[in-house]
């Protein structure tokens, strides 16, 4: 048995999860959003990244940017080499793809400023 907090809607629900290995028994959850996020919670959890990455611009060093999907939790800490190895080398606006399917993943870290313009 397994409790989660379900963080999907605002009702924020207490969710006792029984999983026997081929069945999945989510109780608790005012809504089937629910049973849905902790099934996945059980079997493949995701998360959405929010960071920054460097830049070549002394009057902005980083730049906030966030995933524009979710990856697989067990990924984060590769996802998160990669971000880290980037440096930003061209000005870019608030939702432009800053890097485009990180680990062949499907998804994109976007900008989520603007960068000043000279």
């Amino acid at each position: 048995m397994t409790q989660l907090v379900c963080i999907v809607c605002p009702n924020g629900c207490r969710l006792t999860i029984n999983n026997d290995g081929e069945n999945i028994e989510v109780l608790g959850g005012k809504c089937p959003k629910g049973k849905a996020y902790a099934v996945t919670e059980m079997t493949n959890p995701t998360r959405s990244v929010t960071t920054t990455v460097k830049t070549v611009f002394p009057e902005a060093g980083v730049l906030p940017v966030r995933t524009n999907g979710e990856i697989p939790k067990a990924k984060i800490f590769d996802f998160m080499k990669v971000i880290n190895c980037f440096v930003l080398d061209k000005r870019v606006k608030r939702g432009e793809v800053v890097l485009q399917n990180v680990l062949d993943s499907g998804i994109d870290v976007i900008a989520t400023s603007n960068m000043l313009q000279k």
